[in-house]
């Protein structure tokens, strides 16, 4: 990754109209959560539906988990007309968010006291469209991106999420004491118009290619052909679809050191993870209210989460991605010991402030070097299905990996607890240190604008 001379350069990186545009695209994003939350478990309680089945509708997020599978099909295949007219990435990305805007309208248009499942449908609909809008915005991020802007536009994109998610689940509660839930929810669809706006008003990266990836489907299909006297056109298609499918996969391993990277996306954020789950039952258990938690933790929290995405690009910017990687992972990494501080202090709420404050901004700083790593990790011939492929991977560091935590923490003291967590945060940046050493970053072409 090419760095920025001075801490200057890398702080107007800010500037670029196309790293600006991701707040828009990340807001489009965001939105379809902020939708799913509050306002429609809302709606759901004064339908009079039962706890049970509202509890039984997080199950409508499970295309977020699942992007992965129908990701190749968005990376490789083009659309007729939309394709030819916007490009390949604008146009599915139009499709999609299109899609978003008529499912949201759809749910709002249903009525859960009488049918359940027409809104179970719609909320599917709208999770399955948000999912296949975040392949796509995540590819074309990262190829209309020079790479020494990676960071400021996962940095801005990730602000634009937040303030989509946080923004439509407040502005729906807030208007639907003012009027009846199908207007709130047109207005909330509304509001994806914003997203389209921004990708119709910024260009199409061009066409990556890739000559692996045309010498395996061409291999492919010569030995379909020869081999199993298949008639050209169907050789021709299943090579495509193995190229498309298999590609991504054999062109990351391919690479040297794809077993360090895997193991390094698992532990980069593995002691944040486990820190994550049970910050809350910490401060209830110390004393703090549920108010104090929420005015702490979300609104104080959020400003310093942004703060910490944007100071996260500069350093990224200014030394690389994979120093900047190192700096930020060691900063959140040792954030977890002002808990140990916390826990000394008990109920205390300038610590309090302070602890969400360091804790926040470094969380926030790592989270924009990840989503930036992550993306220079891409193939350009591949970028949707990969990129799927790998946040795929973090998501399960997360959940699965972070599951126990709950165990921990019944096991010791807070003290004892956060030391662990800091302590689980070296082993990846111990990973890092060797990879930066033993597999140095080679240069990356820089983007193109279709012609």
């Amino acid at each position: 990754m090419k760095q920025l001379k001075n801490w200057w350069d890398a702080a107007i990186v800010y500037r670029d109209r196309r790293v600006l545009a991701m707040i828009f695209l990340g807001f489009s994003s965001g939105l379809p959560f902020g939708v799913l939350a509050d306002p429609l478990t809302a709606w759901l309680a004064e339908s009079g539906v039962t706890k049970t089945a509202i509890g039984l509708f997080a199950l409508v997020s499970l295309p977020y988990s699942l992007k992965f599978i129908w990701a190749p099909l968005m990376d490789r295949l083009p659309l007729p007309l939309l394709t030819t007219v916007f490009g390949r990435r604008r146009g599915w990305v139009l499709l999609t968010q299109v899609m978003l805007l008529g499912a949201i309208l759809g749910m709002g248009l249903s009525n859960p006291a009488e049918n359940l499942y027409w809104t179970a449908l719609f909320a599917v609909m709208v999770a399955f469209s948000s999912a296949s809008q975040d392949i796509v915005v995540d590819a074309y991020r990262v190829e209309i991106l020079a790479e020494e802007k990676l960071a400021a536009g996962a940095a801005t994109v990730v602000f634009g999420w937040r303030l989509g998610q946080v923004g439509s689940g407040a502005a729906g509660l807030f208007v639907a004491d003012l009027l009846p839930w199908p207007m709130v929810f047109t207005i909330l669809a509304a509001l994806v118009l914003v997203g389209l706006a921004a990708i119709l008003l910024n260009p199409e990266p061009a066409v990556p290619k890739s000559d692996e990836a045309e010498r395996m489907e061409a291999e492919v299909e010569a030995i379909l052909e020869s081999r199993q006297h298949l008639p050209p056109r169907l050789a021709h298609t299943i090579a495509w679809f193995y190229s498309a499918v298999v590609g991504p996969f054999a062109e990351f391993m391919n690479r040297r050191g794809w077993l360090a990277v895997l193991a390094f996306i698992l532990l980069y954020k593995f002691g944040d993870a486990v820190l994550g789950v049970m910050k809350t039952p910490f401060f209830l258990e110390i004393g703090f209210s549920k108010t104090e938690i929420a005015a702490v933790t979300k609104l104080f929290g959020f400003n310093a989460i942004i703060a910490g995405g944007i100071l996260g690009g500069i350093v990224l910017a200014r030394l690389g991605i994979m120093r900047g990687l190192l700096v930020c992972g060691v900063l959140m990494g040792a954030s977890n010991l002002i808990f140990v501080f916390q826990a000394l202090a008990g109920h205390d709420l300038w610590v309090l402030t302070l602890t969400i404050a360091i804790e926040n901004i470094t969380t926030g700083m790592g989270t924009t070097a990840f989503v930036a790593y992550l993306s220079s990790l891409c193939n350009v011939a591949y970028t949707a299905t990969q990129y799927a492929l790998l946040t795929s991977l973090m998501g399960f560091s997360r959940t699965i990996m972070s599951s126990g935590s709950g165990w921990l923490a019944d096991q010791v003291e807070w003290v004892t607890f956060f030391l662990i967590t800091t302590a689980a945060a070296v082993p990846g940046l111990l990973l890092l240190v060797w990879m930066i050493k033993a597999y140095p970053p080679e240069p990356k072409a820089e983007p193109q604008e279709a012609s």
